[in-house]
């Protein structure tokens, strides 16, 4: 029996492999709630860019990037957070304090660096706190 393409392309995308990327926000999700974060927010796309996760520590609200590589073979995966990356994330964390009026608590971009190579089970996870300052941000409080 033949299945319709509508169906087998439906049931064969459930079975694909969950890309690098995805893999690593979840091990980064884990790992920082194991230091006590909470998540509040993961997967963000808003006007001003992309968040992959919004956690609290305390009372700070904070923006965390994670960079997933295989290896350190093009360099560490937190090398890849550019200044115009720290830009775009300034603008994002900016519209999601505004959205959610949050502009007067404390707020800060941490990165989250893994390395999970090819049939590890576990990844090397590296967190930097406080990773960079908010950047390009005159003029986008009004």
């Amino acid at each position: 029996m033949h299945w319709p393409v509508a169906i087998t392309s439906r049931w064969s995308s459930l079975w694909q492999p969950k890309p690098l990327g995805y893999l690593g926000e979840r091990a980064a999700e884990r790992f920082l709630k194991r230091k006590g974060y909470k998540i509040v927010a993961r997967g963000l796309r808003l006007r001003g860019g992309e968040l992959d996760l919004v956690a609290i520590d305390g009372r700070t609200i904070v923006f965390v990037e994670v960079k997933t590589r295989r290896t350190n073979h093009f360099g560490h995966p937190a090398e890849a957070v550019s200044a115009r990356k720290q830009w775009y994330l300034t603008r994002a964390a900016l519209f999601y304090l505004k959205r959610h009026g949050l502009l007067e608590y404390e707020s800060r971009f941490d990165v989250v660096a893994i390395v999970w190579p090819n049939r590890a089970k576990r990844p090397t996870i590296q967190h930097f706190p406080r990773a960079f300052e908010a950047t390009g941000i005159e003029g986008m409080y009004s």
